[in-house]
């Protein structure tokens, strides 16, 4: 079969490698198109593994949540540049792979990367796909499904999808409830507590803390007694630090998260995912 030149555009179109692979592959398949587009994504992985030593720290994170708020999943896909994680191309196959993620809830990175894409084809060879289209290493890093029982599930996303966080909140669905739902998935991402409450505060931490304010305080010249006051009150200020519902509300200083919660009204777990942490 001849090549054409609209055959070669019409490859390029499907898989967005140059016109030269693109004639290359043509000539080398007879003018076979799948044929064509699979030596193109067999030389898009190899040029990934030839990638391997690039660091692929860019990307995005995606949430996506039920409407009602009965589950949610988070995904964090990585590329290496900050250019192509903002590429249509990269954003449109992480939205895809978080609605796989989402209808099917895998086990792990393995059994998601066996699924079937929207493409047709597998999530690992829609990943190759992409590779080969985009010329960078590409990576499905990690991902999260959460479903809510007797509760409700809220997201947010920051800083142009390099942070997300989901909250589950314990409280009947509502417009008012999801409102302070997602205020606290907002304080989450700005200010990356580490528990919901004090008493989930690893006691080995606590007393490590206090050790080291003991001691900070004894450097100082304090008497003992009076080196573990300082140190109490310095823990109280660490609180204040890393245990959520003890923080300052970001949108109103003279509250605390705690503050937002209405009588009967908890927070029963949060999860933030940073890009590249």
């Amino acid at each position: 079969m001849a090549v054409t030149s609209e055959l070669v555009k019409q490859l390029r179109d499907k898989t967005g490698a140059g016109m030269m692979d693109c004639k290359k592959a043509l000539d080398e398949t007879n003018g076979d198109m799948e044929k064509a587009v699979e030596i193109l994504r067999k030389k898009g992985a190899a040029t990934a593994t030839k990638r391997a030593d690039k660091a692929a720290n860019e990307g995005i994170v995606v949430a996506k949540i039920a409407p009602d708020g009965s589950k949610a999943i988070l995904v964090e896909i990585n590329c290496e540049t900050d250019f192509v994680a903002r590429g249509e191309d990269f954003v449109n196959f992480s939205r895809s792979v978080a609605d796989v993620v989402y209808d099917a809830a895998p086990a792990d990175v393995a059994a998601l990367l066996a699924l079937p894409h929207p493409s047709g084809k597998t999530v690992a060879d829609a990943l190759s796909d992409l590779m080969a289209k985009i010329g960078e290493r590409t990576e499905i890093r990690r991902f999260l499904s959460a479903s809510a029982s007797g509760s409700f599930l809220e997201s947010y996303t920051h800083m142009g999808s390099k942070i997300a966080v989901l909250v589950e909140l314990a409280a009947p669905f509502s417009p008012e409830a999801k409102t302070v739902a997602r205020d606290i998935a907002m304080q989450v991402a700005a200010m990356s507590p580490l528990v919901v409450s004090r008493d989930q505060v690893a006691k080995e931490l606590v007393e490590k803390e206090l050790e080291i304010y003991r001691q900070q305080a004894k450097n100082e010249g304090k008497p003992d007694q009076i080196a573990d006051k300082i140190a109490n009150g310095r823990l109280e200020k660490y609180y204040q630090e890393v245990v959520l519902l003890e923080q300052s509300f970001i949108k109103d200083a003279g509250k605390t998260v705690k503050d937002l919660l209405a009588p009967g009204v908890s927070v029963k777990q949060f999860v933030r995912y940073q890009l590249g942490n």
